[in-house]
């Protein structure tokens, strides 16, 4: 997921466009359309705006709709080369590749980078799908399927509908986003057979003794939640756990593709 990189840009990217030097502006998109500022003008610019976003998931549904089955990888843009993290992120994104898998992540530096490189140096689909921000990031060189979103959710969408797992490496805010974001739509079974790793049990574990002495001990979630998001170490077992979870869907119907398994009734309905 992309993570804060604070440097002025000498491009940006918004959508299809590229603005350089005077054009850049220090706005983006989604700034423009949260802040409202308490002025009627939205009136005349959002049904616009509503446009713009349709483009963005009929060219995301449209570039990603043959992938095939993916995983998506999360991990902090300000991870260095040099870093252990990082010949892990490379080392993931070729298993997965070799597990017959393309490699999804937000398009960045750092985890991103890695994932799509070890993908690509191995002969997979390497995935990068770009956000518009105030700092420049771009896709980085190891993308063969580039994308540029102007919106947050629009982006969001396609990391859950075109991947059948997820697997975050260590990560800061934007991991936790979309780590979070996966597992409510898993626990309230928007999504099935969608298998949530977290590699790294000395950076995770403690989210994971939180969720269960905290949360769970408040009666804030139930205890087959904390089930939900599997903490390892062993970069093996992660892709195992992706491969097992295809399986299952195979085998009940749901098919080897990109798309979820039926929705079941939840137990209490």
């Amino acid at each position: 997921m992309t993570e804060a990189m604070p440097s002025q840009p000498a491009e940006r990217r918004r959508g299809p466009l590229i603005l350089r030097r005077q054009q850049v502006e220090e706005s983006t998109t989604d700034q423009r359309l949260l802040d409202d500022g308490g002025r009627g003008e939205w009136v005349h610019t959002d049904p616009w705006r509503v446009l713009r976003i349709q483009a963005e998931f009929v060219e995301g549904f449209g570039s990603l709709a043959e992938l095939g089955p993916a995983i998506s990888v999360f991990g902090s843009a300000r991870t260095p080369p040099d870093h252990p993290e990082y010949a892990q992120g490379v080392k993931l994104g070729a298993a997965l590749a070799q597990a017959g898998f393309a490699v999804i992540t937000g398009g960045g530096p750092g985890v991103m980078e890695a994932a799509n490189r070890g993908a690509a140096e191995a002969g997979g689909t390497s995935v990068g799908l770009g956000i518009e921000l105030p700092f420049e990031q771009g896709i980085n060189e190891w993308v063969d399927i580039g994308i540029n979103f102007r919106y947050f959710f629009a982006r969001k969408t396609m990391f859950v509908k075109y991947a059948q797992g997820f697997i975050a490496l260590p990560g800061g805010f934007g991991t936790f986003d979309e780590i979070f974001e996966a597992v409510t739509l898993v626990q309230t079974h928007k999504v099935t057979s969608f298998p949530i790793v977290l590699v790294g049990s000395a950076y995770w574990g403690g989210l994971r003794d939180w969720l269960r002495d905290t949360v769970l001990a408040g009666g804030k979630i139930g205890s087959e939640d904390v089930d939900l998001l599997r903490v390892t170490d062993d970069l093996d077992e992660a892709v195992a756990i992706m491969v097992q979870a295809r399986e299952e869907r195979a085998a009940s119907g749901g098919g080897v593709g990109s798309g979820q398994a039926p929705i079941r009734p939840h137990p209490s309905e």
